[in-house]
C-alpha cells in the first residue's frame, strides 16, 4: 500500500494528509543532498549554538520550502531556525528537526529527520499530545519512514520508484535488553546514572548507541523495545535534547508503539512548550525501562 493509500484508507483529511505526504517528498530531497554531502561545515551556528554543518542548512531550506509551497501551513519551527517562521495563513503549524545526526554524515552513519504537526498558529503553549501526528525518517542503506496520527505506528519504505511503500503496522513495545545511553560522561560525576549504567552491563543489556537521536529510538522501535537515556549534567541541567523538535514527535511514536517518555517527572507529552528553545531530559523506550530510569534517576 503506497503511503497516499494509507492516508485515504485511515481516515486523514486531505490537508493534513498533504502535509505529511510534502513532509515525505522533503524527505526524498534530503535523501539526495546526503548522497553527495561532502560534510563540510556552514561556518555558522543554529539557535542553539551549535556548529551547522552545510547540510543541516540545506535540508532546513528544503523543509521550509515545501511547507510554504503546501498552503495550509501557516508556521514552522526548525532546529535550524531562530524561533517560529509565519508562512501564512494555513491552520497546521510543524516542528522539525531537518537533519538529527549531522556529525555521523563524514562517518557515513544512519541520520534521520524529525517532524510533528500541530493544529495551531504558535507552538508556545501547545504539548506534545496536541500533535495531529508525527513522522520521522531514517537515512541508512535504505529510506525507511514512520509515522502516527494517535492510532498505532506504521512503517513504509522508499522504494527504487520514489513510493513510500507500507511495510509495518503491527508495532507493539516489550521488555528488550538493549540500551541506547546518551551523555554517557555524565556518569563520572553523577553517581545515579553510574550505577544504572552498571544495573545495565551487569544485567547483559546490549549496548546499542550510535550518537544520533533518530536512528538510536528508531531501533529500539523496530526491535520493539529497549531504552533511550539523556538525562541532565552541570552544562545542561535542564537537559540537552529539544522538547519541541526532537523530543516531542519522538515520544510520540514510541507511546503510540505502546511504550513511555518521561523527563523523569512527567511524560514529555504532557510538558507545555513554553519557548521555541526549550530542553528537556528524555527517558523514552519500554515502559519498564522508563520506569527504571525515574527510579534511579528521577
Amino acid at each position: 500500500m503506497l503511503l497516499s493509500e494509507y492516508l485515504r484508507e485511515k481516515g486523514v483529511a486531505d490537508d493534513l494528509a498533504g502535509v505529511f505526504l510534502d513532509l515525505a517528498e522533503a524527505g526524498k530531497e534530503i535523501r539526495d543532498i546526503l548522497k553527495t554531502d561532502l560534510g563540510e561545515e556552514a561556518g555558522t551556528a543554529n539557535v542553539y549554538g551549535d556548529d551547522q554543518m552545510k547540510v543541516d542548512v540545506e535540508a532546513n531550506e528544503v523543509f521550509v520550502r515545501k511547507m510554504r509551497e503546501n498552503g495550509s501551513v501557516g508556521v514552522v519551527a526548525s532546529e535550524e531556525l531562530d524561533g517560529e517562521h509565519i508562512l501564512g495563513e494555513g491552520k497546521f503549524g510543524v516542528a522539525a528537526d531537518p537533519i538529527d545526526g549531522s556529525s555521523l554524515l563524514d562517518v557515513n552513519l544512519a541520520v534521520g529527520s524529525i517532524f510533528g504537526v500541530y493544529e495551531t498558529g504558535t507552538f508556545v503553549g501547545c504539548s506534545g499530545r496536541d500533535q495531529l501526528g508525527a513522522m520521522c525518517l531514517v537515512y541508512g542503506p535504505r529510506v525507511t519512514l514512520v509515522l502516527t496520527f494517535g492510532a498505532g505506528v506504521s512503517q513504509f519504505i522508499l522504494m527504487g520508484n520514489g513510493d513510500f511503500v507500507l511495510v509495518r503496522d503491527d508495532f507493539v513495545m516489550k521488555q528488550v535488553k538493549m540500551f541506547a545511553p546518551g551523555n554517557a560522561k555524565a556518569s563520572v560525576l553523577r553517581d545515579d546514572y553510574f550505577d544504572l549504567l552498571s544495573y545495565w552491563f551487569r544485567e547483559g543489556y546490549k549496548l546499542r548507541y550510535s550518537g544520533g537521536m533518530v536512528p538510536d529510538i528508531y531501533q529500539i522501535l523496530i526491535k520493539g523495545g529497549g531504552i533511550f537515556a539523556y538525562p541532565a549534567d552541570d552544562d545542561a541541567p535542564n537537559g540537552k535534547l529539544r522538547l519541541l523538535v526532537e523530543a516531542a514527535p519522538m515520544a510520540f511514536l514510541i507511546e503510540q508503539a505502546g511504550g513511555a517518555a518521561s523527563d523523569g517527572e512527567y511524560d514529555i507529552l504532557d510538558r507545555k512548550i513554553s519557548n521555541i528553545e526549550q530542553r528537556t531530559i528524555v527517558y523514552i523506550g519500554s515502559r519498564e525501562e522508563v520506569d527504571r530510569c525515574k527510579q534511579y534517576l528521577g
